[in-house]
């Protein structure tokens, strides 16, 4: 018996299912461990910013996950004559009352400024809620979903909001807003690219799945809101800023008041923003009754959309490395790049033409709004700086509700379309060039903050 080898138990630790779980273990470390480096380098750990980047990217899949729930029961399961009976529901009951809502989402935050990291966490635990409450509806596609997407859309860009107001706060030593606006976006970017496929395939299994998925991300970024450092939470010295006034002499700051520049780069930004929000309903309908040539509507769908993710990704990474002395400048030149390509868009109407336009647009736009973020970096004062992110964030989704609302009413005429989009491009291009031109010219001996 005793040249009987012992019989080893799985128990011990060497048993298939350890060993597996072991090899799962060290396969996700390393990644992880990849990620954590990358969101904390440069200071960013130290700070808080690189906590912030990972709850950024964790919102980002989150959304995706309810993006492709809705655009599975409201877009793709329906003939498009009923879709767009579908989508323009969706509207009305979810981004009209939006439109309402948005102009007071910024302001109500600007009095919790103490409460940040509770308000971000709120947002989160809302989605979670009900991503749950529409699992039910989502097959049929009830009238009871589109309330729960209001509640959801409301909660999100809450979130955005109170996110563009912390970045300010989590500055690491000699990091530029730009730069750390740049990494945020890209985080969400990234991580909404990854969560796409998998909320596809989660969809395979059952409508209600991707909302399960969604569920378990939000729940995640609840408890993740609370890692931010408690500085996020200071308001000391802080007051509200207003978008414009009327008085002149008023000693209240005001963007208007601060800068006229900032002024003119926010409405140019809010035509991109516009531009983005006409494209996607536009280009969704469009491309489902009339495809690319030799693809499917879906993969017509997929090539522009991933066209317009890949610049917008594009767009963000290049704004982090760019010096940016200029933004004004660089607001009017990816403006005037966008309207020329919308024309030619318009003029040689083609399949290639709409995906140059969606990179185009997605790359310049990134780049206008992290310019944006130079200029009231550099011309708003700290006093009032966090509220002024708020409002600009706000006003720019005002803007995408807006163009959003044009493109599912138009005609599907791709010429008409594109005209209306170089239409849209050219008054934020008026604006831009404004904004440059009423930029005051400083002498050599003189110096400005650096904004990149």
């Amino acid at each position: 018996m005793s040249s009987v080898a012992p019989v080893r138990s799985s128990d011990d630790g060497s048993g298939p299912a350890r060993r597996a779980g072991r090899a799962v273990g060290r396969a996700l470390h390393f990644p992880a461990r990849g990620i954590r480096r990358a969101t904390h380098a440069h200071g960013a750990g130290e700070s808080g910013l690189g906590r912030l980047i990972e709850l950024h990217a964790i919102n980002g899949a989150g959304d995706m996950m309810i993006t492709v729930a809705l655009a599975s029961t409201v877009f793709f399961s329906v003939p498009t004559d009923e879709a767009r009976g579908r989508v323009a529901l969706y509207l009305g009951i979810t981004m009209a009352p939006f439109t309402v809502l948005a102009p007071v989402i910024g302001p109500l935050l600007d009095r919790l400024p103490h409460g940040r990291r509770a308000s971000m966490a709120a947002a989160m635990l809302a989605r979670a809620l009900l991503a749950l409450m529409m699992s039910g509806a989502v097959a049929t596609g009830g009238i009871q979903l589109y309330p729960a997407a209001l509640g959801v859309l409301v909660a999100s860009k809450s979130y955005g909001v109170v996110r563009s107001a912390v970045v300010p706060r989590l500055l690491p030593p000699k990091f530029s807003l730009v730069k750390a606006n740049s990494r945020v976006t890209l985080a969400g970017l990234l991580a909404t690219g990854a969560a796409a496929p998998v909320g596809a395939g989660l969809h395979m299994i059952g409508p209600p799945w991707p909302l399960y998925g969604a569920c378990v991300i939000f729940v995640w970024g609840t408890f993740a809101a609370f890692t931010l450092p408690h500085k996020v939470d200071e308001a000391k010295g802080e007051r509200r800023a207003r978008l414009s006034t009327h008085e002149a002499h008023s000693k209240r700051p005001g963007l208007r008041t601060v800068s006229r520049s900032v002024l003119c780069g926010l409405l140019a930004n809010a035509s991109m923003r516009a531009l983005s929000g006409f494209l996607i309903f536009f280009l969704a309908f469009l491309l489902r009754e009339h495809p690319l040539a030799g693809q499917s509507a879906a993969v017509s769908l997929g090539i522009v959309g991933v066209s317009a993710g890949v610049g917008n990704a594009c767009g963000t990474a290049v704004g982090s490395w760019l010096r940016a002395r200029a933004p004004e400048v660089i607001i009017a030149a990816v403006l005037c790049l966008t309207l020329g390509v919308a024309v030619l868009a318009a003029v040689f109407f083609s399949g290639l033409f709409m995906a140059v336009l969606g990179a185009t647009a997605g790359f310049c736009q990134a780049l206008a709004k992290l310019s944006l973020d130079a200029m009231i970096q550099r011309d708003v004062p700290e006093a009032v700086r966090t509220s002024a992110f708020a409002r600009s964030e706000t006003l720019l989704q005002v803007a995408w509700v807006m163009g959003g609302a044009i493109g599912i009413v138009l005609p599907l005429n791709g010429v008409l379309g594109m005209s209306v989009a170089a239409a849209i491009v050219a008054l934020g291009t008026t604006m831009a060039l404004r904004g440059v031109l009423s930029t005051p010219h400083h002498h050599p001996g003189t110096s400005r903050p650096r904004v990149a």
